[in-house]
């Protein structure tokens, strides 16, 4: 009866009619990992090749919308930002430190390279009245929303009337 794990990567079901090879199954448990849940999330992400992808903050205010996201260490120049239709797009590029062979890490966790991403503005959405800003590694970018999709008050006229009429 062979012993089938569930759920972990890596270690391949013995199947019927296949010889066993004690050396595939070493390098299948020297591989495993147990502490690899413990790792941050961004760390295991460059390990499998994703590409740095900084976070993004996006909401909603009455006057528009709002887009926030840290990038420490990169300046304006490094930044664009262009909007084409409705799509909102923000690139930029992180350069990695210069590392001396004499150095030594015992760990590297902060992440560099180019990203993009790119957003799809709601309805609504003034395009030709957007400010980036970017302030102590923050950046902030307003798309500001167009007259016609700003709330509006309205007011009720047959209450307040009918009361002026009786006074």
């Amino acid at each position: 009866m062979a012993i089938v794990h569930r759920g972990e990567p890596g270690l391949s079901i013995r199947r019927a009619g296949r010889e066993w090879d004690p050396f595939q199954t070493m390098r299948e448990l020297m591989s495993l990992d147990p502490f690899r849940e413990l790792m941050p999330r961004l760390w295991r992400a460059e390990e499998a090749g994703v590409p740095y992808a900084p976070a993004f903050d996006v909401k909603e205010t009455k006057d528009g919308f709002v887009f926030k996201a840290d990038l420490p260490g990169l300046r304006e120049e490094d930044l664009d930002i262009n909007v084409t239709g409705n799509r909102l797009t923000v690139s930029g590029k992180r350069e990695a430190e210069q590392v001396e062979e004499s150095e030594t890490f015992y760990c590297s966790e902060r992440s560099y390279g180019a990203f993009t991403r790119a957003f799809t503005l709601p309805e609504g959405a003034n395009a030709d009245q957007i400010r980036a800003e970017l302030k102590e590694g923050v950046l902030t970018v307003n798309v500001t929303k167009s007259a016609e999709a700003q709330p509006k008050k309205i007011s009720i006229a047959g209450a307040s009337a009918g009361a002026k009429a009786k006074a």
